[in-house]
């Protein structure tokens, strides 16, 4: 039989058996990141060239089985079924082979032409394991190669019995299942004639039937007629039942134990030589790592360093790229239509928007770069399953899962950190409902854009409290989280699919710094191109939102005619100047935006060096222009001329700003604000605040900014924006119940623009997506309303709210937190690490 030139091949694998470092071996630099269609599971597929052509290359998600309890085993089991790769490469743990052997013997049994990768080697030569894989391949009847992924040893010989096997004969019938034979050979025998499933091997199809796994009956509900395939389940589950009664075991239980059976058979004779006389270097650290007692120490420590190193450390990194993204920002604005005295061209102002919004995001990069490097060394060092392992017990009580952990740090459990990699990183939850928990709380962790906000209030209310107040705040969020968590869990997130807390702690590897970088540049890439094309779009969107309906025609006319007496008065100034002649009237715009281009330019160059450019190139960019932004030595008239220029310009610059005030207030937008009054009152909120908090929503960011702007006052321009939102400024007086009412309206307030577009790919979503939006801001208000109106009611300060609030929340968390505790028996992390490792 001749052999394809092009074939598929699928990589299938238990998590942390070095399926993704083969992969890496087998494809190169040829890879590619996506989803698998309706489903939010990374699909990563690559390509490699042998001798007789090319070699599509999918790595299926990491999975102990191919049962249906979790989203992982679905979509490898339906990709296995549906798409039918040309070769299934199964890699195993060399030295777990005994538990990494189950899954072989579920791939043999869905009949797909197959190749045994026996990887990490040299793990097992490190534990004195010899291994017969030659053997072990005759024994299962298909090739069975040596492998050392992230070393590439054996890729030769892998990529050779690959394609050896490509429309080769199935994996033979290896397994007997006893007693349960007569029910699945008479099962077999009627699904084998129904046409409808012919593509679907009988005896996989009739044994997991058999287990009455809900897959599978929804796969013939979908394949055949309702009555057909109720007939065939219901015949299924009689006989399911009838072994069960028989023999006192479950038909799930009784198939483990013929596959362990199974797996020892096979494994009696092909590996040799033993381990269990010495400690192994994993097990000589779990003793410390998994302590009871060093193991919480040594998590916050890791925490600690990640949150250290990626969000401070990372953060500093920003000053080095945000100059080249300005620049870009500098290029594209030269690139459109000129700005205008005081209105600008539409297309300017929306391209600027756009190319700022991207550029906030951008920003961030080497944030994200350095925080998934990391998360990478966790991941491949084997410590991240241990940090699931150790909370699990805690965030299991509150509807979460181990594996919450890092979503929760990345999110900022101190008061920093960013919810849209906490978003991103709740991927590896194999529990869907704690992960839909997980997505929905974890904007509710400080991210550093919520400080500014925080830390203003508290500089105006609580100058006498203020490290009281950072506490509670610090550690509220996670209170609220957890509470909500549990809400959740039992009300709306109930029905979502749940899986066991399956996990196998793995041997401590070295990860290497090519597989870090590389999955480091290809999250931090996938993060890019979802989050930012969308972030972009929507932007498109708060702009207009923020600019129709626009001033009306008395009001442009009103500021035109400030603009008109700014530059009569600059005319007046130059006039009998030699330069007047270089200012005349067609000139001006061209002038004063050459003179803040100079200024926006001087303000970004770093160094003598870079100062001495910038005058270098506005000089020949025009030299009739150049003296009114550096005058000529002795040269009084230019001097006269720039100043009267700068005065022309900050002329300009508060007619502009008082028009966007003006605008904002009577924006779509601004028109919201004031339409929520009605029911913001009740949080004490009027309609500058609305029109703050909604503006948060693109950026948080932007609260502290807009209500610069709203509460600017004209009599007094260099007030602290503290003083400026003082208690005679906002209307209705503000007090510290207001800020407090303001600070738990913050810290519940929905996820901001670019978070809930990770919400929405990481759901898949719009439901999701809007929910993020709405039950936040339902909660946030409700909460806010009820404090600041009870604290009214009884003349409570604002100290004395937050600290009743604070005292509550914890009081309400450590009860739930201890009644499901007595449900769980004791803990011992080492010991239970040990069972696991088997």
């Amino acid at each position: 039989m001749m052999s394809k030139a092009n074939i598929s091949v699928a990589l299938a694998g238990q998590q942390n058996a070095g399926k993704s470092t083969l992969f890496n071996m087998l494809t190169g630099a040829r890879q590619h990141v996506a989803n698998y269609p309706g489903v939010t599971v990374d699909k990563k597929y690559g390509a490699y060239r042998d001798e007789q052509g090319s070699v599509e290359t999918i790595d299926l998600p990491g999975t102990y089985s191919l049962t249906s309890f979790s989203l992982e085993e679905r979509v490898a089991r339906d990709y296995l079924l549906t798409d039918k790769p040309d070769v299934v490469v199964n890699v195993v743990d060399a030295s777990n082979l005994r538990r990494s052997l189950h899954l072989t013997l579920q791939l043999m049994e869905m009949e797909l032409p197959t190749v045994l990768a026996v990887n990490m080697m040299d793990i097992a030569r490190g534990r004195g394991l010899n291994i017969d894989v030659e053997q072990l391949g005759l024994r299962l009847g298909f090739p069975a190669v040596a492998t050392v992924g992230r070393k590439g040893e054996g890729k030769a010989e892998l990529r050779r019995a690959i394609r050896g096997s490509v429309g080769g004969k199935l994996p033979h019938r290896l397994l007997d299942y006893a007693e349960l034979e007569a029910d699945l050979d008479a099962l077999a025998s009627v699904l084998k004639p129904l046409e409808a499933l012919q593509q679907i091997p009988a005896r996989w199809l009739a044994l997991k039937l058999l287990e009455q796994d809900s897959a599978a009956e929804v796969l013939v509900q979908q394949k055949l007629g309702a009555e057909q395939a109720e007939a065939l389940i219901a015949q299924a589950r009689q006989r399911a039942q009838a072994f069960q009664s028989a023999r006192q075991l479950d038909v799930t239980d009784h198939v483990v134990a013929c596959r362990e059976r199974k797996v020892r058979s096979l494994l009696q004779g092909v590996i040799s030589g033993h381990d269990s006389e010495r400690p192994t270097l994993t097990d000589r650290i779990d003793r410390v790592v998994l302590n009871r007692w060093g193991a919480p120490l040594f998590l916050i420590a890791t925490v600690f360093l990640i949150y250290q190193i990626a969000i401070v450390w990372g953060y500093e990194l920003t000053a080095y790229t945000w100059p080249f993204l300005a620049g870009f920002r500098e290029v594209v604005a030269g690139l459109l239509p000129e700005a205008g005295f005081l209105v600008d061209p539409y297309t300017r102002s929306l391209g600027l928007w756009l190319v700022d919004s991207a550029n906030t995001l951008l920003n961030y990069v080497p944030i994200f770069i350095i925080l998934f490097a990391l998360i990478a060394i966790l991941e491949d060092s084997g410590y991240m399953a241990r940090i699931a392992f150790i909370l699990d017990k805690i965030l299991h009580r509150f509807g979460m899962h181990g594996q919450s952990t890092l979503p929760l740090i990345l999110g900022g459990v101190f008061a920093g950190g960013c919810a849209v990699p906490g978003v991103m990183a709740t991927k590896g939850i194999p529990d869907n409902r704690a992960r839909m928990a997980t997505i929905l709380t974890v904007p509710f962790m400080n991210c550093l854009a919520k400080v500014p906000l925080y830390t203003l209030l508290l500089g105006i209310f609580f100058v006498e409290h203020k490290s009281l107040m950072m506490f509670y705040i610090a550690t509220m969020t996670i209170i609220f989280a957890l509470l909500v968590s549990k809400l959740l869990t039992k009300t709306i997130l109930r029905k979502q699919e749940t899986a066991p807390f399956v996990m196998e702690l793995p041997a401590y590897h070295m990860p290497t710094a090519t597989g870090v970088a590389q999955r480091s540049f290809e999250r931090t890439w996938v993060y890019i191109k979802k989050v930012g094309s969308i972030v972009v779009a929507v932007a498109v969107v708060v702009f207009t939102l923020l600019q129709f309906p626009g001033l009306p025609d008395e009001r442009k006319a009103y500021y035109e005619a400030g603009g008109q007496a700014a530059v009569a008065a600059f005319q007046q100034d130059i006039a009998g100047n030699p330069y007047a002649s270089v200012a005349r009237s067609e000139n001006l715009v061209p002038l004063l935006n050459y003179f803040n281009d100079f200024k926006r330019a001087k303000l970004n160059a770093t160094g003598a060096e870079a100062s001495r450019a910038v005058n270098v190139d506005f000089q020949q960019r025009n030299a009739d222009f150049y003296p009114f932004v550096r005058a000529p030595k002795g040269d009084r008239d230019a001097r006269n001329a720039g100043r009267a220029l700068k005065k022309l310009a900050l002329a300009s610059k508060s007619l502009r700003r008082e028009m966007k005030e003006e605008r904002i207030t009577n924006s779509l937008l601004g028109g919201i604000g004031r339409s929520l009054e009605p029911i913001t009152q009740f949080a004490g909120f009027d309609w500058k605040i609305n029109v703050a908090l909604l503006s948060s929503f693109a950026a948080r960011e932007s609260s502290v900014a807009t209500l610069g702007v709203l509460f600017q006052q004209d009599d007094d321009q260099n007030a602290t924006l503290e003083n400026r939102m003082g208690a005679e400024t906002m209307a209705g007086g503000a007090t510290s119940l207001l800020a407090v009412s303001m600070i738990l309206f913050f810290a519940l307030y929905p996820p901001c623009l670019a978070t809930t577009v990770m919400v929405k790919v990481q759901t898949g979503s719009y439901k999701w997506m809007l929910f993020s939006i709405v039950f936040p801001t339902i909660l946030g208000l409700g909460v806010s309303s009820l404090v600041f109106s009870i604290g009214t009611a009884v003349g409570a300060t604002g100290i004395q709210a937050m600290s009743a609030v604070y005292i509550g929340a914890l009081a309400l968390l450590l009860l739930i937190g201890i009644r499901d505790g007595e449900k769980q028996a004791g803990f011992d992390p080492a010991l239970a690490a040990r069972e696991l490792k088997g």
